[in-house]
């Protein structure tokens, strides 16, 4: 049988997909193009070719991916500054505001449930987490290695 806490991770997994669903209808992109704004909105500009990898999907995928993200104004296509042939894509400052008011309060309130804890149970609640993120990436695979990194 399994501890109630493993049972609540699943349910918080299965409403995380339920809330990427919501963001990717509030700002009326697809699943993939939602994966690449986040890219672009943690990461900052990409070259196509890093967004490519990191989506795992062809550079034609791509090119269809960042045409569709211009279109509806989530990204911007600027020279690169130090590469005169390529180019970076980059997320508009109105997308950004946006996906931001709808991620920032979820994530303050998660952050603020900590202060229900004290010192001591915060610290075991963050090593048990570390350790579901370890146990995620080793089954996950190698592109999961980078995502995440403690900051």
């Amino acid at each position: 049988m399994m501890r109630r806490s493993t049972v609540l991770l699943r349910e918080l997994l299965e409403l995380s997909d339920d809330f990427e669903r919501r963001l990717g209808q509030e700002l009326s992109v697809n699943p993939t193009d939602l994966e690449a704004m986040e890219h672009l909105l943690m990461s900052g500009p990409l070259g196509p070719s890093e967004l490519s990898r990191r989506l795992s999907i062809s550079t034609a995928s791509t090119t269809k991916v960042v045409d569709r993200l211009v279109e509806l104004g989530h990204v911007t296509r600027e020279d690169h500054p130090t590469d005169r042939r390529s180019v970076l894509v980059v997320p508009t400052a109105t997308s950004r505001a946006r996906a931001l008011s709808v991620l920032m309060p979820m994530i303050f309130e998660i952050d603020a449930e900590l202060d229900n804890f004290t010192a001591e149970q915060q610290h075991t609640i963050t090593t048990y987490l570390e350790g579901v993120v370890s146990v995620y990436r080793t089954h996950a695979g190698p592109a999961s290695a980078t995502r995440g990194a403690p900051r």
